[in-house]
Protein backbone atom coordinates (compact mmCIF):
# COMPACT_ATOMS: atom_id res chain seq x y z
CA UNK A 1 0.00 0.00 0.00
CA UNK A 2 0.96 3.34 -0.70
CA UNK A 3 -0.19 6.97 0.53
CA UNK A 4 -0.52 9.81 -1.20
CA UNK A 5 -0.21 13.38 -0.09
CA UNK A 6 -3.74 13.78 0.86
CA UNK A 7 -3.84 10.24 2.27
CA UNK A 8 -5.42 8.73 0.01
CA UNK A 9 -4.61 4.76 0.19
CA UNK A 10 -3.38 3.59 -3.58
CA UNK A 11 -4.32 0.14 -4.63
CA UNK A 12 -4.17 -0.52 -8.22
CA UNK A 13 -4.78 3.34 -9.27
CA UNK A 14 -8.15 3.37 -6.54
CA UNK A 15 -8.88 4.82 -3.35
CA UNK A 16 -10.35 1.88 -1.64
CA UNK A 17 -7.87 0.38 1.09
CA UNK A 18 -7.29 -3.63 0.66
CA UNK A 19 -9.77 -5.91 2.98
CA UNK A 20 -8.25 -8.24 5.35
CA UNK A 21 -8.03 -11.45 3.38
CA UNK A 22 -11.37 -13.26 4.58
CA UNK A 23 -13.07 -10.27 4.23
CA UNK A 24 -11.58 -9.01 0.86
CA UNK A 25 -12.68 -13.14 -0.25
CA UNK A 26 -16.06 -12.91 0.87
CA UNK A 27 -16.75 -9.23 -0.24
CA UNK A 28 -14.35 -8.32 -2.88
CA UNK A 29 -17.02 -8.92 -5.90
CA UNK A 30 -19.01 -6.03 -4.37
CA UNK A 31 -15.83 -3.69 -5.74
CA UNK A 32 -16.92 -4.82 -9.21
CA UNK A 33 -20.30 -3.24 -9.10
CA UNK A 34 -21.50 -0.31 -10.55
CA UNK A 35 -22.37 1.42 -7.87
CA UNK A 36 -18.71 0.66 -6.10
CA UNK A 37 -16.95 2.15 -9.13
CA UNK A 38 -19.28 5.12 -9.03
CA UNK A 39 -18.58 5.38 -4.95
CA UNK A 40 -15.09 5.37 -6.02
CA UNK A 41 -15.58 7.71 -8.53
CA UNK A 42 -17.03 10.33 -5.81
CA UNK A 43 -14.33 9.96 -3.69
CA UNK A 44 -11.80 10.67 -6.16
CA UNK A 45 -13.64 13.57 -7.18
CA UNK A 46 -13.84 14.91 -3.30
CA UNK A 47 -10.47 14.52 -2.88
CA UNK A 48 -9.55 16.39 -6.22
CA UNK A 49 -11.34 19.07 -5.02
CA UNK A 50 -8.91 19.29 -1.77
CA UNK A 51 -11.88 18.49 0.70
CA UNK A 52 -11.17 16.61 3.73
CA UNK A 53 -12.69 13.35 4.64
CA UNK A 54 -13.01 11.40 7.73
CA UNK A 55 -11.52 8.95 8.35
CA UNK A 56 -8.89 9.13 6.41
CA UNK A 57 -9.47 7.06 3.59
CA UNK A 58 -6.43 4.82 4.30
CA UNK A 59 -8.46 3.75 7.60
CA UNK A 60 -12.05 3.26 6.19
CA UNK A 61 -12.30 -0.33 6.81
CA UNK A 62 -10.34 -0.69 10.10
CA UNK A 63 -13.47 -1.66 11.60
CA UNK A 64 -12.78 -5.13 9.43
CA UNK A 65 -9.19 -5.23 10.22
CA UNK A 66 -10.03 -5.14 13.65
CA UNK A 67 -12.83 -7.43 13.54
CA UNK A 68 -12.19 -10.81 11.64
CA UNK A 69 -14.65 -12.06 9.60
CA UNK A 70 -15.02 -15.52 11.71
CA UNK A 71 -14.41 -14.11 14.78
CA UNK A 72 -17.61 -11.69 14.65
CA UNK A 73 -19.62 -12.38 17.43
CA UNK A 74 -22.11 -8.60 17.73
CA UNK A 75 -22.51 -6.00 15.74
CA UNK A 76 -22.67 -2.56 16.83
CA UNK A 77 -24.31 -0.41 13.75
CA UNK A 78 -23.77 3.24 13.73
CA UNK A 79 -25.07 5.82 11.15
CA UNK A 80 -22.19 7.84 9.69
CA UNK A 81 -18.35 8.97 10.62
CA UNK A 82 -18.03 11.43 12.89
CA UNK A 83 -17.66 14.68 10.83
CA UNK A 84 -14.90 16.65 13.50
CA UNK A 85 -11.63 17.22 13.17
CA UNK A 86 -9.28 13.96 14.10
CA UNK A 87 -12.04 12.23 15.54
CA UNK A 88 -12.95 8.91 13.16
CA UNK A 89 -10.52 6.20 13.01
CA UNK A 90 -12.82 3.79 10.84
CA UNK A 91 -14.41 2.38 13.90
CA UNK A 92 -17.81 3.43 14.50
CA UNK A 93 -18.07 5.52 17.58
CA UNK A 94 -14.24 5.21 18.50
CA UNK A 95 -11.44 7.96 18.65
CA UNK A 96 -8.26 7.65 19.03
CA UNK A 97 -6.35 7.08 22.48
CA UNK A 98 -5.46 11.05 23.39
CA UNK A 99 -8.53 12.18 21.75
CA UNK A 100 -11.13 14.13 23.70
CA UNK A 101 -14.01 11.92 23.89
CA UNK A 102 -16.90 12.86 21.89
CA UNK A 103 -20.44 13.57 23.61
CA UNK A 104 -22.07 10.59 21.29
CA UNK A 105 -19.57 8.13 23.38
CA UNK A 106 -19.36 9.71 26.25
CA UNK A 107 -23.21 8.32 26.27
CA UNK A 108 -22.41 5.30 25.33
CA UNK A 109 -20.04 4.70 27.74
CA UNK A 110 -22.62 5.80 30.78
CA UNK A 111 -25.06 2.95 29.21
CA UNK A 112 -22.23 0.52 29.95
CA UNK A 113 -21.49 1.73 33.30
CA UNK A 114 -24.80 1.21 34.53
CA UNK A 115 -25.41 -1.85 33.00
CA UNK A 116 -22.37 -4.06 33.45
CA UNK A 117 -21.10 -2.43 36.69
CA UNK A 118 -17.26 -1.59 34.66
CA UNK A 119 -15.55 1.50 35.09
CA UNK A 120 -16.05 4.60 33.40
CA UNK A 121 -13.19 4.19 30.57
CA UNK A 122 -10.61 6.91 30.52
CA UNK A 123 -9.81 7.24 26.57
CA UNK A 124 -12.58 6.35 23.38
CA UNK A 125 -10.96 3.42 21.52
CA UNK A 126 -12.61 0.77 21.29
CA UNK A 127 -10.04 -1.64 19.84
CA UNK A 128 -10.39 -3.95 22.67
CA UNK A 129 -14.13 -4.23 21.99
CA UNK A 130 -13.29 -5.16 18.39
CA UNK A 131 -10.47 -7.62 19.42
CA UNK A 132 -13.25 -9.84 20.80
CA UNK A 133 -15.62 -10.32 17.93
CA UNK A 134 -17.37 -6.85 18.01
CA UNK A 135 -17.92 -5.26 14.75
CA UNK A 136 -17.82 -1.64 15.14
CA UNK A 137 -19.87 -0.40 11.63
CA UNK A 138 -21.90 2.66 9.95
CA UNK A 139 -24.25 2.28 7.36
CA UNK A 140 -22.10 5.32 5.58
CA UNK A 141 -17.88 4.64 5.41
CA UNK A 142 -17.17 8.21 4.99
CA UNK A 143 -18.09 11.82 5.63
CA UNK A 144 -16.83 15.56 4.65
CA UNK A 145 -15.25 17.32 7.53
CA UNK A 146 -18.11 19.36 9.44
CA UNK A 147 -21.09 18.23 7.26
CA UNK A 148 -23.02 15.43 8.73
CA UNK A 149 -24.54 13.37 6.58
CA UNK A 150 -22.34 14.39 3.24
CA UNK A 151 -21.86 10.70 2.40
CA UNK A 152 -25.30 9.50 2.23
CA UNK A 153 -26.66 7.60 -0.58
CA UNK A 154 -23.50 7.76 -2.42
CA UNK A 155 -23.67 4.02 -2.64
CA UNK A 156 -22.05 3.03 0.71
CA UNK A 157 -25.45 1.88 2.04
CA UNK A 158 -25.25 -0.85 -0.29
CA UNK A 159 -21.78 -1.88 0.73
CA UNK A 160 -22.97 -2.45 4.34
CA UNK A 161 -26.10 -3.92 3.34
CA UNK A 162 -23.49 -6.74 1.75
CA UNK A 163 -21.95 -6.81 5.16
CA UNK A 164 -25.11 -7.18 6.71
CA UNK A 165 -26.21 -10.09 4.57
CA UNK A 166 -22.76 -11.78 4.35
CA UNK A 167 -22.88 -12.03 8.49
CA UNK A 168 -26.97 -12.95 8.27
CA UNK A 169 -26.05 -15.97 6.29
CA UNK A 170 -22.64 -17.29 7.21
CA UNK A 171 -23.42 -18.10 10.81
CA UNK A 172 -26.04 -17.58 13.73
CA UNK A 173 -26.78 -16.15 17.20
CA UNK A 174 -24.68 -13.10 16.16
CA UNK A 175 -25.99 -10.23 18.09
CA UNK A 176 -26.88 -6.39 15.96
CA UNK A 177 -27.45 -3.38 17.76
CA UNK A 178 -28.85 -0.74 15.80
CA UNK A 179 -28.94 2.49 16.74
CA UNK A 180 -30.72 5.49 15.59
CA UNK A 181 -33.38 5.11 12.44
CA UNK A 182 -31.06 5.21 9.99
CA UNK A 183 -29.17 2.29 11.45
CA UNK A 184 -32.14 0.36 12.12
CA UNK A 185 -33.28 0.25 8.51
CA UNK A 186 -30.65 -2.86 8.08
CA UNK A 187 -32.87 -4.96 10.10
CA UNK A 188 -34.98 -5.62 7.19
CA UNK A 189 -31.87 -7.63 6.34
CA UNK A 190 -31.54 -10.10 9.83
CA UNK A 191 -33.23 -13.00 10.40
CA UNK A 192 -34.54 -12.15 13.93
CA UNK A 193 -35.27 -16.17 14.03
CA UNK A 194 -31.55 -16.83 14.00
CA UNK A 195 -29.93 -13.67 15.58
CA UNK A 196 -30.72 -11.08 18.12
CA UNK A 197 -31.58 -7.77 16.86
CA UNK A 198 -31.63 -4.85 19.59
CA UNK A 199 -32.73 -1.25 18.36
CA UNK A 200 -32.37 1.91 20.40
CA UNK A 201 -32.00 5.60 19.55
CA UNK A 202 -28.87 7.11 18.91
CA UNK A 203 -26.74 8.05 21.90
CA UNK A 204 -26.06 11.55 20.70
CA UNK A 205 -27.50 13.82 22.84
CA UNK A 206 -29.70 14.94 21.04
CA UNK A 207 -31.77 11.39 21.36
CA UNK A 208 -30.15 9.41 24.26
CA UNK A 209 -32.99 10.26 26.56
CA UNK A 210 -35.83 9.00 24.40
CA UNK A 211 -34.37 5.18 24.79
CA UNK A 212 -30.96 4.70 24.46
CA UNK A 213 -30.22 5.18 28.64
CA UNK A 214 -31.58 2.19 30.14
CA UNK A 215 -31.77 0.16 27.00
CA UNK A 216 -29.25 -2.26 28.57
CA UNK A 217 -27.89 -3.56 25.38
CA UNK A 218 -24.53 -4.44 26.74
CA UNK A 219 -25.95 -7.36 29.45
CA UNK A 220 -28.61 -8.29 27.11
CA UNK A 221 -25.93 -9.05 24.18
CA UNK A 222 -24.17 -10.79 27.06
CA UNK A 223 -27.29 -13.11 28.34
CA UNK A 224 -28.06 -14.29 24.42
CA UNK A 225 -24.06 -15.34 23.79
CA UNK A 226 -23.52 -17.07 27.17
CA UNK A 227 -27.39 -18.88 26.47
CA UNK A 228 -25.23 -20.20 23.15
CA UNK A 229 -22.23 -21.79 25.02
CA UNK A 230 -20.04 -18.15 23.81
CA UNK A 231 -17.69 -16.21 25.73
CA UNK A 232 -19.57 -12.98 26.61
CA UNK A 233 -17.80 -9.43 25.83
CA UNK A 234 -15.94 -7.58 28.54
CA UNK A 235 -17.27 -4.22 27.48
CA UNK A 236 -14.66 -2.46 29.97
CA UNK A 237 -12.33 -0.05 28.21
CA UNK A 238 -8.79 -1.16 29.54
CA UNK A 239 -5.96 2.28 29.80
Amino acid sequence: MTIDGKGVAMFTGGVFPKLSSAWLQALGAEFKNPYMKGLESFLTREVELDKVLYPPLHQVFSAFDAAPLKEVKVVVLGQDPYHGVGLAHGLSFSVAKGVRIPPSLINIYKEVVEDVSVNTPSHGCLQSWARQGVLLLNAVLTVEQGVAGSHQGRGWELFTDAVINLLNAQSEGLVFMLWGAYAQKKGRLIDESRHLVLRAPHPSPLSAYRGFFGCRHFSQANNYLLKRGCAAIDWSVPD
